[in-house]
């Protein structure tokens, strides 16, 4: 474990994700981060609740709380980070792309229109949730038709399958949009502005 002045315990925060963009936005904070596989069944966790007409937000924080306590039942004593991204659009909600055609679909859907994506994260010690947020973002995108589609996913390759919009704005999936409001982390799928505090509450963090 790498540790820096502004991280104060012992033991490095367990982020419940395999999300290699949440453990590098954890990190790069200077917060010493371990990465544990929740092995939670997310279809599973959200059909009961669609079924019941949960909204998008409600969904995406009964994931991120799902996959902090599988964690949390795992490694008692220990401070761990759960989070999940949902997207929705004019009522329609958006799963990660199964594979390319699929990425074709939903960027052809998406395309002209505003969409939101909410973030959500959970923290939990010894089976317990101690604090949970959810944030919300509205990105436009641009007008596109299928010549530029087809180009952008040949560019883009296998990651437009890593998120659940398709792309990454941080990298190719920026010549997808015309406005983006909301704040950087949410997007990128942790609310990070939020987490802080949290983690200063529980006196780990300076």
């Amino acid at each position: 474990m790498t540790s820096t002045d502004l991280w104060l315990s012992p033991e490095a925060l367990i982020l419940a994700s395999t999300s290699a963009t949440r453990c590098l936005l954890v990190s790069a904070a200077g917060i010493p981060v371990e990465t544990m596989d929740p092995a939670v069944d997310e279809r599973a966790v959200e059909a009961p609740l669609k079924a019941a007409g949960a909204s998008p937000m409600d969904v995406a924080l009964a994931l991120a709380r799902a996959k902090a306590l599988a964690v949390s039942h795992r490694l008692p004593g220990r401070l761990v980070l759960g989070g999940d991204q949902t997207l929705d659009c004019e009522g329609r909600s958006f799963s990660k792309p199964a594979d390319r055609e699929a990425a074709r679909r939903q960027l052809s859907a998406l395309a002209g229109r505003t969409h939101h994506l909410h973030a959500a994260a959970a923290l939990a010690r010894d089976g317990r949730i101690v604090f949970e947020t959810v944030s919300s973002a509205a990105l436009t995108m641009r007008a596109m038709d299928a010549a530029f589609i087809t180009r952008y996913l040949a560019a883009a390759g296998e990651a437009v399958t890593l998120s659940v919009g398709g792309y990454q704005l941080e990298g190719l999936g920026i010549h997808l949009f015309s406005t983006i409001v909301g704040d950087h982390f949410t997007i990128l799928g942790l609310p990070l502005l939020s987490i802080l505090p949290a983690l200063r509450r529980e006196a780990v963090l300076a």
